[in-house]
């Protein structure tokens, strides 16, 4: 066991590009890594419930097989209006195909934080244990957290239309959540390489015309890069100090909307290297 209750874990989005960061919570599972709050986004949702339910087969399965259950989503669930990801399937009507341990989940005294972006208002909702009250509404937060406007239908929790919580305060890196809860040592998964920077939004005025209907969902889209780009820099910055410990993908292979069980395999196995290559220095950030 790994004693980091003194370590926020912070865990960006990204569509099935997390299937390269879920061997690190696979990696964590494993290892008893026990961090005192774990906060994520958008897929980084589903991470960070995966790791507080400590299941690594469904940290695995979540971003690799499971896209090959005939309702996973493509361009045919799309176009029947359930989403290029069929979120409602995935977060809501999977629980054969893939069980949650919610024993596990709420008996755990990890904080879990997680954000989802207001449609109507623009307004942050940031999720915690007192939110989590039962299983059915903890997984209607993780896929109000992930889905993504136009490509999925929005989200409802209490009659509250919801987006992903990428578009919220965070930019989809919650690092400052993270600090706010008190946290002075964090270990970040990004699906992102250093050098990444999110450029602007080129044609806001089209961006407010394909939006009309949702306002704030625009805004919060023209909004984001400046708010990622400062909160990845907060990121390097608390890195340079030797405060964070950050997993910078050296070898991600797919995108976020990637459903070739195949790629997403390769991809798996690309980032259970890197992070066998990294594990060494992490234990020893983890551990001082």
């Amino acid at each position: 066991m790994i004693d980091a209750t003194d370590t926020a874990l912070v865990i960006e989005g990204g569509g099935m590009r997390n299937s390269y960061t879920a061997p690190a919570i696979v990696r964590f599972i494993m290892e008893d890594v026990k961090f005192g709050w774990v906060g994520g986004v958008s897929a980084g949702s589903a991470h960070a419930v995966n790791y507080a339910s400590h299941d690594p087969w469904r940290a695995r399965e979540a971003f690799t097989d499971f896209v090959t259950h005939r309702n996973f989503g493509g361009f045919s669930s799309l176009a029947r209006g359930k989403g290029y990801f069929n979120a409602e399937f995935i977060y809501e009507g999977s629980a054969d195909d893939m069980p949650f341990d919610w024993e596990t989940f709420a008996s755990s005294d990890i904080d879990v934080h997680i954000e989802a972006l207001r449609a109507d208002t623009g307004h942050t909702a940031k999720f915690g244990r007192e939110d989590f009250t039962e299983p059915a509404r903890l997984m209607k937060m993780v896929r109000a957290s992930s889905t993504l406007p136009k490509v999925m239908p929005l989200a409802y929790i209490d009659d509250v239309p919801y987006v992903d919580g990428a578009l919220g305060d965070s930019g989809g890196l919650v690092i400052e959540a993270a600090e706010k809860a008190g946290y002075e040592k964090f270990m970040v998964l990004a699906t992102k390489d250093r050098s990444y920077v999110r450029p602007e939004v080129t044609r806001p005025i089209a961006t407010r015309r394909l939006f009309q209907k949702h306002p704030a969902i625009a805004e919060a889209l023209i909004a984001r890069p400046k708010i990622y780009n400062d909160a990845k820099q907060r990121i390097l910055d608390l890195e340079k100090q030797g405060k964070a410990m950050v997993l910078f993908p050296d070898a991600m292979s797919v995108d976020a909307a990637e459903r070739n069980l195949n790629k997403l395999r390769a991809n798996y196995l690309a980032g259970e290297d890197q992070i066998r290559e990294e594990w060494p220095s992490w234990v020893e950030f983890l551990s001082r």
